[in-house]
């Protein structure tokens, strides 16, 4: 189970930090988001090893990271744009969780909207 916290309304240029706790530990750890009318893209994960990978359109402005406890997965995000308004999923997989068949397991999302 992976229970996403942190979503909400934010101005364009602003910052928030996404949070997510899985029940168990697992390998690798992500985030994909969902902009209204558009498919699931990734936006950057992260591997128990530290190894992170992350989208051309967020790099530079998102921070993936780790609890110390490896279940635990954050994504700070700064210098948002209007374009990173979506619906954003926590997922849990095998490395590398490059797209969405590639996540096996699925949060509920959280909102995030740029205005």
């Amino acid at each position: 189970q992976l229970v996403e916290s942190g979503g909400g309304s934010v101005q364009a240029g602003g910052s928030l930090t996404l949070s997510c706790v899985a029940s168990a530990s697992v390998c690798c750890m992500g985030w994909f988001r969902q902009a209204p009318g558009k498919t699931r893209e990734g936006v950057a994960t992260i591997a128990n090893d530290g190894t992170v990978d992350y989208a051309d359109s967020v790099m530079g402005r998102f921070t993936i990271s780790q609890g110390g406890t490896k279940n635990v997965v954050y994504l700070q995000k700064n210098r948002l744009q209007d374009e990173d308004t979506g619906m954003y999923y926590c997922v849990a997989g095998l490395w590398p969780i490059t797209g969405v068949r590639d996540a096996v397991y699925w949060g509920q999302g959280t909102q995030v909207t740029v205005s």
